[in-house]
């Protein structure tokens, strides 16, 4: 599987209001953010590995020789680390963003992989009110119930231009964009109203699920999300990793997918049934959320379970975020050959 460079055919537009960054990345124009630089982290391939990657404006700079350049020692590091001790770099961080705006960047094409390693992925199921009723999912008023959260392990997380791969057994392998809440602090019974000092930042996700096998008949529980959601490579990430405060109101942000450059899904985090805050909040009841967690915050209608429309051998989806990115991945499933 083939990491893609950011320049390799993606563009990601801009579907409300913000500036493009370089054709590819928006970034919000919020009052409060006007003084703040814009920055993401992301990692590339490189000869010697894996190298941390800063984007300050259309720029990307190795992010170890630029801390090492400017004086900021505590900027660097891999970003899974950093993510992992945000509250420690990120004062770093923004400082060596500052130093760098306006600079020529280092890196021409970097060519991405997922931006970090979660700790644990957890996702919130229908959350969007559209999306529950195209799956047919009759809820109770919110007044009356609480966040469905299901876990997603780590290790199927792929990156930017890697492909799903889809296993001979799943027949109707399906998309649901996502915005990532990125974790930075860890938390116990936190309130609703604390919950936003928890999030380090934001990313894309691809919840890639297994429709046909996230149901079962032969045991007298109706769902497993597990083996629904969890195969290998069905967790596209990235492109990149933006910081909270890049991004302004993370509950007023358009997000969709598209398959084969086809809009499949477009719509606003404004309509999740329960916020991001109350995720975490809920969340941190059951267990102490940790820094590199990341919450998949539901998905809004389009999917391709309401339309009886599911992922074929070499399909293409670009899930984007605004102010985050767009996340283009090729689907393999020879068995799904497309008529």
């Amino acid at each position: 599987m083939r990491p893609i460079s950011i320049f390799d055919g993606i563009s990601f537009a801009s579907h409300k209001q913000g500036s493009i960054r370089g054709g590819f990345f928006a970034r919000p124009l919020e009052k409060e953010d006007r003084r703040m630089t814009w920055f993401a982290l992301a990692t590339r391939t490189a000869a010697e590995g894996p190298r941390p990657t800063i984007q300050v404006g259309d720029a990307f700079h190795d992010l170890h020789d630029a801390a090492a350049a400017h004086g900021f020692a505590g900027a660097a590091g891999d970003v899974t680390a950093i993510i992992r001790d945000w509250d420690a770099r990120r004062d770093a961080l923004f400082a060596l963003a500052r130093a760098l705006e306006g600079e020529a960047g280092t890196i021409g094409a970097p060519v991405l992989m997922a931006p970090f390693e979660p700790r644990r992925i957890f996702g919130a199921a229908s959350n969007f009110i559209e999306h529950a009723e195209e799956m047919q999912t009759k809820l109770a008023a919110k007044a009356e119930s609480e966040p469905f959260i299901f876990l997603k392990t780590a290790e199927s997380v792929v990156g930017p231009g890697d492909t799903v791969v889809v296993p001979p057994q799943v027949s109707r392998p399906d998309w649901e964009v996502e915005l990532g809440v990125v974790l930075g602090r860890s938390g116990k019974s936190v309130a609703a109203d604390g919950a936003h000092d928890l999030i380090a930042g934001y990313t894309v996700v691809n919840d890639v699920s297994a429709r046909d096998l996230t149901r079962r008949s032969d045991f007298p529980f109706s769902h497993d999300w597990f083996r629904g959601k969890s195969y290998d490579s069905f967790t596209p990430l990235g492109p990149v990793f933006v910081p909270r405060d890049c991004l302004g109101d993370p509950h007023a942000i358009r997000l969709g997918l598209k398959v084969n450059g086809e809009a499949m899904q477009d719509g606003n985090t404004s309509e999740m049934i329960f916020s991001i805050h109350e995720q975490i909040a809920y969340l941190s009841t059951i267990l102490e959320l940790k820094a590199g967690d990341l919450i998949a915050s539901g998905t809004p209608a389009g999917v391709g379970m309401g339309r009886g429309v599911f992922l074929k051998d070499g399909d293409v989806m670009e899930a984007w975020v605004e102010g985050v990115g767009e996340l283009r991945n090729p689907v393999s499933a020879p068995h799904l050959a497309r008529a």
